[in-house]
C-alpha cells in the first residue's frame, strides 16, 4: 500500500504539471498559425438539424475549448492523486483509480493520431505505465 501511495502522489504530481502545462499548449504548438493557413474553406458543422458555419479562427476556439477541457481534466487528476491517502483503499478508491486508469489508458492510445515515430511509442508507453499504476491502485 505504501508503495502504491508513493506511485500515485509521484503521477499525481505529473499530471498537475502536465495540466498546467497543457494549457499553453495551443499557443506552444502554434495551432492559431497552422489554422490561419489558406486553402479550401471549412465545412459546417452539422448534427442532425443544426448548421454552425464555421471560419478558421473558429475551429481554433474549437482546439482552445478540447484543449482547456482535457487540461482541467488531467489537472484534477492529479489533484485527485495528491490526495490518494483518502481514497485509496476504499470503494469510492477503486472507482476513481479505475477510471483513471482509463484516462491514461485512452490518452495513450490515442497519441497513435499523432504517428508513430519512437517519441509517440515513448508517450504511449509512459502514459500506459500511469494507467498501469493506477489499475494496480483500484485493484488493492
Amino acid at each position: 500500500m505504501v508503495l502504491a501511495t508513493v506511485l500515485i502522489y509521484a503521477a499525481g504530481v505529473f499530471a498537475v504539471v502536465l495540466g498546467i502545462l497543457h494549457f499553453t499548449f495551443p499557443e506552444r504548438f502554434g495551432f492559431r498559425a497552422a489554422l490561419s493557413g489558406e486553402s479550401a474553406p471549412v465545412p459546417p458543422f452539422r448534427l442532425w438539424f443544426y448548421r454552425y458555419d464555421l471560419k478558421r479562427s473558429d475551429l481554433y476556439g474549437v482546439v482552445c475549448v478540447m484543449n482547456h477541457c482535457v487540461s482541467f481534466t488531467i489537472l484534477s487528476v492529479g489533484v485527485c492523486d495528491l490526495l490518494a491517502p483518502y481514497w485509496l483503499g476504499t470503494a469510492t478508491g477503486v472507482l476513481l483509480a479505475g477510471w483513471i486508469a482509463a484516462f491514461w489508458f485512452i490518452r495513450a492510445a490515442t497519441q497513435l493520431y499523432l504517428g508513430r515515430r519512437r517519441g509517440d511509442w515513448f508517450v504511449v508507453a509512459w502514459f500506459s505505465l500511469l494507467g498501469i499504476v493506477h489499475a494496480v491502485a483500484a485493484f488493492q
